[in-house]
């Protein structure tokens, strides 16, 4: 179980871990990251799974 934040806009997820606005989204779309969103509002990144994928990408 995560402690830390764990949702991030678009925007919050390419400062903090440093991914590419296009390459996030691509992720999305493929549904390797679960996002939410409610009506009127920005779309969440889960930051876990964003975690794991530059985990598997990396290697680190």
């Amino acid at each position: 179980m995560s402690l830390g934040k764990t949702w991030y806009t678009v925007e919050e997820a390419t400062e903090k871990f440093g991914v590419a606005q296009e390459q996030l989204l691509k992720w999305v779309s493929e549904g390797i990251i679960r996002t939410e969103k409610e009506t009127g509002q920005k779309m969440l990144i889960n930051g876990d799974d964003l975690a794991l994928r530059l985990q598997e990408q990396t290697g680190i």
